[in-house]
């Protein structure tokens, strides 16, 4: 069954919407998890039924439960908060394909590189004034000039998980 989005503004709600990542670690036998506290967005829904927003994550708000690591996550070796203080998807399309899956294509931005993005999301509840979004994806972070790797402990990609909640702002 496909349900209708309503065309419209839709701001993204950071207390119903989580990102988070994954990466394997020291050769594969570690797996490190983090999601980022500060997730801000928006978007907007036209007539033909596309659409078009902004998911901005606060690169300080990540979380991996171990305060070391963190620091060091965020430090000019690996995601350089300092000096790029968020990673942005701006999404120049999402179109409905059959059911509920939707085509995502944008430009992902990580430590002040751009690359573009193609990711197909699960719209898993939609209605008048609210939608959730979610989906999976990988992203080779040397791609993004995060090439730290010391003793080739951190190899492959990173999965990057996503829910977020729009709710509709105005029509």
């Amino acid at each position: 069954m496909t349900v209708a989005v309503e065309t419209g503004t839709w701001q993204l709600d950071p207390t119903a919407s989580t990102v988070g990542l994954r990466h394997k670690t020291f050769w594969g036998l570690v797996t490190v998890k983090g999601t980022f506290a500060a997730v801000t967005g928006h978007g907007e829904v036209r007539p033909d039924g596309s659409a078009t927003g902004t998911v901005t994550l606060d690169v300080a708000s990540l979380d991996t439960k171990n305060a070391k690591r963190d620091e060091h996550l965020r430090s000019a070796d690996l995601l350089d908060a300092g000096n790029h203080p968020e990673i942005t998807l701006a999404v120049g399309g999402a179109d409905r394909l059959d059911g509920d899956s939707v085509r995502v294509s944008g430009q992902l931005t990580v430590r002040g590189v751009s690359r573009p993005l193609n990711l197909t999301a699960r719209l898993t509840s939609a209605t008048a004034e609210a939608l959730t979004l979610e989906t999976e994806f990988t992203v080779d972070r040397e791609q993004f000039g995060v090439t730290w790797n010391q003793l080739g402990m951190m190899r492959g990609l990173t999965t990057v998980t996503a829910a977020l909640r729009f709710s509709r702002a105005a029509a």
